[in-house]
C-alpha cells in the first residue's frame, strides 16, 4: 500500500504487456494507439521505451452457409439432444486469418472443449472426455454430410 511504502528509487522497471483485442481490430493500429497513450503523459522526466515484439490480428468468420448450419444443428440434436449455439470468444487466432485470406471460400469450424470450471490456457485447464467424445461424433457427422 502507498501509505506504508518505503522511499526507494528504482533504477529501472520493465513491463511486458500481452493484450487480446477484438477480432476485427487491426493489431498494428491497436499497438500504435496503446503506444501513443502510454507515451502521452510520462511523469518526472522518466524515459519510456516501447518495443513491439509481435502483433497478430484476430479472425472472425461469416456464418452464411445454410448447409453447414443445418448439418451442425442436426448433429447437435443427435448427440446432445439440444440446439447448437455459436458465439465468439477470444478471436486472436492469427493463423486462422492467414488461412482465411489464402482460402476465402473455405468454411471453418473452430471448436473448444473445456471441463466444468476449467479456465482456457490456465493451470486448471482440462478436457471433459464424455463431452469431447460427443463433439467428435458431431464433427464426423458434419464432415460426412458435406460429402453427400
Amino acid at each position: 500500500p502507498a501509505a506504508t511504502a518505503g522511499n526507494v528509487l528504482r533504477p529501472d522497471t520493465t513491463l511486458k504487456l500481452s493484450l487480446r483485442i477484438p477480432p476485427t481490430m487491426d493489431a498494428n493500429q491497436a499497438f500504435e494507439d496503446l503506444k501513443a497513450l502510454l507515451e502521452a503523459d510520462i511523469p518526472n522526466n522518466a524515459k519510456v521505451t516501447i518495443d513491439k515484439v509481435q502483433a497478430g490480428s484476430g479472425w472472425t468468420t461469416k456464418v452464411e452457409d445454410p448447409k453447414l448450419e443445418t448439418l451442425v444443428q442436426e448433429a447437435s440434436q443427435m448427440y446432445f439432444g439440444k440446439e447448437a449455439i455459436a458465439y465468439g470468444s477470444g478471436g486472436s487466432i492469427p493463423f486462422m486469418k492467414m488461412l482465411n485470406n489464402k482460402f476465402p471460400e473455405a468454411r471453418f469450424m473452430l471448436l473448444g472443449v473445456l471441463g466444468p470450471k476449467s479456465n482456457c490456457h490456465g493451470p486448471n485447464e482440462f478436457l471433459h472426455i464424455p463431452f469431447a467424445k460427443k463433439l467428435t461424433c458431431c464433427v464426423a457427422q458434419i464432415l460426412s454430410g458435406f460429402g453427400q
